[in-house]
């Protein structure tokens, strides 16, 4: 089964911009979300966001979580100061997480070679990523969703 996925860890806060972010961790993310630049409606986005991201294709979870991790792991414990610093801010949340997101897909009259991508399910998080999410603070958060057509007859 194809699966299109990414991986990114982010800052969130609803206080601290981006831009103080990356000024206190003395680097640029890959993407920044600022809070309200969406527009008014319906609504605002709740926080300002601070990303680094992966979306290499055909790399499985763990992969593009390592190339993330690896990229943050010399700032580790200035992440783990602001990450302290965010979740003194008096708006409930998590200041950091690791996102993955995971579109598993089967498009009607596909004529995609599945037979020739890498299986891509199932994933693991080994010592070293593990330590990094437990020192900074970070939740792990993962959203699958089946974009499969469905296979079910008509009645």
């Amino acid at each position: 089964m194809p699966v299109d996925q990414y991986v990114y860890f982010a800052l969130k806060s609803e206080r601290t911009s981006a831009r103080e972010m990356a000024d206190f961790l003395g680097f640029e993310p890959d993407e920044k979300t600022l809070r309200g630049s969406r527009g008014t409606e319906p609504a605002l986005p709740v926080c300002h966001s601070w990303k680094i991201v992966c979306r290499t294709s055909g790399l499985r979870v763990e992969e593009q979580i390592a190339q993330v991790v690896e990229r943050l792991q010399h700032h580790t414990a200035r992440i783990a100061e602001l990450v302290r610093q965010l979740d003194q801010e008096p708006e409930p949340g998590n200041a950091a997480v690791l996102q993955v997101v995971r579109y598993f897909e089967q498009p009607a009259g596909s004529d995609r070679d599945t037979d020739a991508e890498p299986n891509l399910c199932g994933w693991h998080l080994d010592r070293e990523v593990l330590d990094f999410l437990t020192v900074t603070g970070t939740v792990l958060d993962v959203d699958e969703y089946d974009m499969t057509a469905d296979t079910a007859p008509e009645v």
